[in-house]
This record gives C-alpha cells, sequence and structure tokens, in this order.
C-alpha cells in the first residue's frame, strides 16, 4: 500500500482544479468496494459509522473513531479524510490535541465541526469556532493533512446564509484548507459559497438526487460528498427485506441481493 505522505499529496492535487466525488464508506467492505469503483478518495461518515456499531450519529468515543480511521486507510490505496466531527472536545487546545492524535492514523484528511450537540445553542459562538479551526490548523501543520472546516447551521435549525458565509470566510482567514456547509441545496446558496472563499475549495454534500456532479462541478465546487446516504441507503434495503419476512413471512425483499459470488471476488 502507497504510504500517508503519498496518500496526503494525492488528495490536496485533487483540491487544485476540477470536480470530484469523495463517497462515504461506514466500514471497510464499502471502502474497498468504492475504491474498486475507481473513485479517487473517500472520506468517512460518523452517522454511517455510528449506526453499524448500534449508536446513533455522534454517540461513538475518540477511541473507537481514531481505530476506524485506522482501519479504513489502511484497507485502501486511495487517501481517506476522516470525520472527526466536532473535534471530541470543546476547548481549542484538546481539540488540536485530539487532531494530533488522529493524524497518526494515516488519514489524509479530516473535517471539524462547529455544532455543540445543544438544540438551544446548536452552534460554538463564533470566536469560540474560528479558535478551535485554528487550533486544528495548527495541528496538521506539516503533516500534509488537509483540513476542512464545516458550519452546521443548515442542518442543525440556523439556516442563515449570511451567517455560514460569515463563519466559512472567517475558517478559511484561519487556515482551513476546504470549506464545506452540510446543508445548502440551491444554486444560490452554493455559488454564495464559493465566492465567499475562494479561491479555496468547497464540498458539498449531496443526500439525495436532487443535482447531479456537473450542476455542481458548474457552480465551481470542488468536492461532492454524499455523508450518511449510502449507508442509508443499505439500510434501507435491509429494513425493507427484513420487514417483510417478519410482517408477511415472504421473501421478495431479497431479490435484490448482490450475489454471493460477487462479494466472495471483491474480498479474496
Amino acid at each position: 500500500m502507497s504510504d500517508p505522505a503519498s496518500k496526503r499529496e494525492t488528495f490536496r492535487r485533487l483540491h487544485e482544479s476540477g470536480c470530484f466525488v469523495i463517497p462515504n464508506p461506514w466500514d471497510v467492505g464499502s471502502a474497498r468496494y468504492l475504491a474498486r469503483l475507481g473513485f479517487k478518495a473517500l472520506a468517512t461518515t460518523s452517522s454511517g459509522f455510528a449506526w453499524s456499531r448500534g449508536r446513533p450519529d455522534n454517540g461513538i468515543s475518540i477511541d473507537d473513531a481514531l481505530r476506524h480511521f485506522e482501519d479504513v486507510a489502511r484497507s485502501v490505496e486511495i487517501p481517506i479524510n476522516g470525520d472527526f466531527e466536532g473535534g471530541f472536545a470543546i476547548d481549542p487546545s484538546q481539540v488540536g490535541a485530539n487532531v494530533r492524535r488522529a493524524v497518526t492514523t494515516g488519514i489524509a484528511g479530516i473535517s471539524i465541526e462547529d455544532s455543540t450537540g445543544d438544540a438551544a445553542r446548536p452552534l460554538f459562538a463564533f470566536g469560540l469556532a474560528v479558535d478551535r479551526v485554528r487550533a486544528a490548523c495548527k495541528a496538521v501543520a506539516g503533516t500534509g493533512v488537509l483540513l476542512t472546516a464545516r458550519s452546521e447551521g443548515f442542518i442543525v435549525g440556523r439556516p442563515d446564509l449570511d451567517e455560514t458565509l460569515r463563519r466559512l470566510t472567517a475558517y478559511a482567514e484561519a487556515g482551513a484548507d476546504c470549506l464545506y456547509a452540510p446543508g445548502i441545496k440551491t444554486p444560490e446558496e452554493i455559488a454564495a459559497v464559493v465566492r465567499a472563499v475562494a479561491p479555496r475549495p468547497v464540498n458539498v454534500l449531496v443526500g439525495g438526487p436532487h443535482t447531479t456532479v456537473a450542476e455542481l462541478a458548474r457552480l465551481g465546487v470542488r468536492r461532492i460528498s454524499v455523508g450518511g446516504a449510502l449507508a442509508r441507503t443499505a439500510w434501507g434495503g435491509f429494513m425493507s427485506a427484513a420487514s417483510e419476512i417478519a410482517s408477511h413471512g415472504t421473501f421478495r425483499g431479497l431479490a435484490a441481493a448482490a450475489p454471493f459470488a460477487d462479494l466472495e471476488a471483491l474480498f479474496k
């Protein structure tokens, strides 16, 4: 397998021009399949991984997350971006210390969020949020790891575009390599984010069939992820087939199952 330094260099080059999809596996098997399809990089999903462990999103410990990063990074030849949620800490210095731990897992990139998990105050205060990003940037300095800063307002009940732009711009000025506002969907919102942080690359989350790679590329988006959507798709098929068996005693849902031989061939 290629070494972490080579993967990090490759990952940075991907962000320099064009538009690429960075899909989100939730375990080693799904990572290996996505790599087989020819994707140039992958990103872990905190929700997909948590569900695979029978836990809700943000219900995984930092030690479990770091082991997951290491397992996935070692399993494929392409770069991996680690979904590091909020850095598993509030204080900027502790965020930085945790990011330094994550760097040792072999990931090529890492993302930090500004959401608190508190419904009453879902986003960290602006100054604290910027300091957290700055600490994360300092932690990856000199390692080659690419830092993505996320502003979560659109998915935590604060869909304020002006505030999102203010935060992302500040995160870019604090040193973030890539900017990301999950939940923005309209061409106007996306174009506004791209303009605000240019020339820094922008990641857009796609969780449904409302757009295409070509459309996002025209808007200047550099990177497209799907978050937990592939995991939800897998869970949707499983839940439908299992519910049919439990409720009706029939097995029509199993007709969509991947052939046994195909899966065996993938993992040999």
